[in-house]
């Protein structure tokens, strides 16, 4: 994979208005429930990121045949269920991949699937998702890096999902796939009630499951012998939009967002309030422009419908910006503050202790070279480009490509002055 980094003018408001992709989220494990039908699928709304694509890669290996049309939209077949072992190779370049394995074992009755990999923001164990599968009646092996589940026929059981850190978003993903296939009713307690969740509970739904209670942390689904193919469209990426209002309003612009469910940003709008920013909403789009200056916050990151911790590193982008010394603590992942060190890189005033933060704003930035360290980090180095006195270099963006389609494009359709370059990685000098 050739290196890339992004290249950022900084300076330049953001004017106009653009429409957001698809969610991320959303899409992932849809596309891995599709393993569950009998039938093709089409999806719309699915967007071009690598991590779909690594995906696409892996249901391909276990049998499935995955086109684009010209339109955009995904159709999935199944071609062959001769294998069932995902890849170390694929999975460990993203975690959201492990999600094939309670399609695989319930419909399969055996699933070989690597640890996940992904984005270096702390532990995320897969405990939850091996304790649901057990709890449906498989048996569980780990072996030289590899889950290897096993059951000649699931059943309906009740599963309680919570974790230290709240409800497993991908935990109940997959076990909620896994028991629609199951003999008889499963109940998930202290289920994710996350609007993706509803999203892939309403796909299943047309499929031809039987599910109650999704996006509420009882949910029950009563097991069906067989999954048809059907058409769905997934939900707008709120995080992406998020993203791309933060660096809105940090530039002191007015953008006007489209495709998007504001009811899904609610959290965040509590927020942009407390810190000044303006908001006009309706039921598809919301308009944002910048507040001057920006206000100091305080937030915790929780689960949905709390602060998202996928928020984090670009809300501290926009209180940057900002006056006063604004407070955050992130409860989801503690670890989750790599960027911080490349904030100061670029002149920001933080005080970091543990989890919790402190950003004093008032100081404007200055343009260094900064590193994404994961998805979530690149984008809020990217806001802060775009704030900062002369021109940024943020590299390791393929961090970044995982979860933003089009990123710069969509910027650069605002007003941005940025640009993608091949990023030369300096020779190491010699040993002396």
């Amino acid at each position: 994979m050739a290196l890339e980094k992004l290249v950022i003018e900084g300076g330049h408001p953001l004017r106009g208005e653009v429409t957001v992709s698809g969610s991320k989220n959303a899409a992932l494990p849809i596309l891995a429930a599709t393993l569950l039908a009998e039938t093709p699928c089409d999806l719309g709304g699915v967007p071009r990121l690598r991590d779909v694509d690594v995906l696409a890669r892996i249901l391909g290996v276990l049998g499935m045949q995955i086109e684009r049309d010209k339109t955009g939209r995904l159709h999935t077949k199944l071609l062959s269920e001769d294998c069932n072992t995902a890849p170390y190779e694929l999975v460990s370049m993203m975690r959201a991949s492990f999600c094939v394995l309670g399609p695989l074992l319930a419909k399969r009755g055996y699933a070989k699937v690597s640890l996940p990999g992904g984005c270096a923001i702390g532990d995320r164990p897969v405990d939850l998702h091996l304790k649901g599968f057990r709890a449906l009646g498989a048996e569980i092996e780990i072996e030289h890096g590899y889950v290897i589940a096993k059951a000649k026929r699931l059943r309906g059981a009740n599963i309680y999902l919570g974790g230290p850190n709240g409800s497993t978003v991908l935990g109940t993903a997959n076990v909620m796939m896994a028991a629609c296939l199951a003999d008889g009713t499963t109940v998930i307690e202290h289920a994710a009630v996350e609007p993706e969740i509803v999203d892939l509970a309403n796909f299943l739904i047309a499929m031809g499951a039987s599910i109650d209670g999704a996006g509420s942390h009882r949910m029950t689904i009563r097991g069906v012998r067989r999954l048809e193919g059907c058409a769905h469209d997934v939900i707008p990426d709120r995080i992406e939009a998020a993203t791309l209002m933060m660096a809105a309003a940090a530039t002191g612009g007015e953008v006007l967002f489209k495709n998007i469910d504001p009811t899904h940003l609610e959290a965040v709008f509590d927020k942009f309030r407390e810190a000044g920013v303006g908001l006009n909403r309706n039921c598809k789009t919301v308009a944002v422009s910048g507040a001057e200056p920006i206000r100091e916050v305080e937030l915790t990151t929780l689960p949905y419908p709390g602060f998202p911790t996928d928020l984090q590193a670009q809300m501290m982008a926009l209180t940057i910006m900002g006056r006063g010394a604004s407070v955050f603590t992130d409860s989801i992942f503690p670890d989750r503050l790599h960027h911080v060190s490349e904030f100061k890189r670029m002149g920001a005033k933080i005080l970091r202790v543990n989890n919790t933060c402190v950003v004093l704003g008032g100081t404007p930035l200055q343009a260094a070279p900064v590193m994404a360290s994961d998805l979530r980090a690149g984008a809020a180095l990217v806001i802060a480009g775009l704030c900062a006195q002369g021109e940024t270099h943020v590299r390791r963006i393929y961090h970044v490509d995982r979860g933003h389609e089009n990123f710069e494009g969509k910027l650069r359709s605002l007003g941005a002055v940025i640009r993608r370059e091949p990023d030369e990685v300096p020779e190491k000098p010699p040993a002396v």
